[in-house]
């Protein structure tokens, strides 16, 4: 779990064929990583640089992709980058 927020256990395929109000969601995602924040560090960090990055469904299927990121694009592009890297050796595993 350590640096990627494991925000998205249980969230794939959640919700299918029920309607969730799109701002809940977000907001229960959002208290979800902050959750597992604070389980991970206590009370001893501090939150940088935030990017959020939403799969946004339209009744007809049609599938968008909002990135936000409060930086300049070259630092956004990085971080992005890094969290790849993140992603990929969790996926592998311990070596």
């Amino acid at each position: 779990m350590a640096g990627t927020g494991g925000a998205d256990a249980g969230s794939e395929g959640e919700g299918e064929g029920e309607q969730v109000d799109p701002r809940a969601r977000l907001m229960q995602e959002v208290a979800s990583e902050m959750d597992a924040i604070e389980a991970e560090f206590g009370d001893d960090y501090q939150i940088g640089r935030v990017i959020t990055v939403v799969e946004v469904i339209r009744p007809n299927q049609e599938v968008n992709l909002r990135v936000r990121a409060g930086q300049l694009p070259w630092v956004t592009l990085g971080m992005l980058r890094f969290a790849q890297k993140v992603l990929e050796n969790q996926i592998q595993g311990p070596e």
